[in-house]
């Protein structure tokens, strides 16, 4: 079963509600992702020389931005061609950073978790079911894998 219409609805009506207060959204997902894994913190250039999550850094909204929406835009490219399509270019750049801030596998799952609490607090407890949960986990796990594989290449490449 491929990803749904109702499932792209689910993610694009949660996103409209996450947009409203991105500062606020951007803090608290790497807020969690630090509660979640603290070592976590020097994988983030922007966090490294900081005690704590800076409130105004606007390379942290900027990352935090980049990862809910792609994930967003993952949940319509899954339903309209039955994958996640990046852009060449921009596939090669996320899978040399993230092997070169030395992103692992359990961090996507990290990031995944940090990501659905987010979110579900965002949008609160009345909207937030296990529908929107799994369209959101699959949207993400898809663009993860898509990481994951740039990732492998870049290793193969450099090896």
């Amino acid at each position: 079963m491929g990803f749904t219409e109702k499932q792209e609805g689910l993610v694009k009506e949660s996103w409209e509600v996450l947009k409203q207060d991105i500062p606020h959204s951007s803090l608290r997902f790497f807020s969690l992702i630090l509660e979640i894994a603290p070592g976590a913190k020097n994988m983030f250039s922007f966090l490294r020389e900081s005690e704590e999550i800076p409130q105004n850094n606007p390379k942290l909204k900027a990352h935090a931005v980049k990862v809910f929406k792609m994930t967003c835009e993952s949940a319509i490219q899954l339903r309209e061609k039955g994958e996640v399509v990046v852009a060449d270019t921009t596939l090669k750049y996320l899978g040399t950073v993230h092997v070169k801030s030395g992103v692992k596998d359990p961090h996507f799952e990290v990031v995944k978790e940090a990501l659905l609490r987010t979110i579900e607090e965002a949008i609160g407890e009345e909207k937030w079911n296990e529908e929107m949960k799994n369209a959101w986990g699959e949207a993400y796990d898809q663009l993860a894998e898509a990481i994951k594989a740039e990732m492998k290449n870049h290793h193969d490449e450099t090896a």
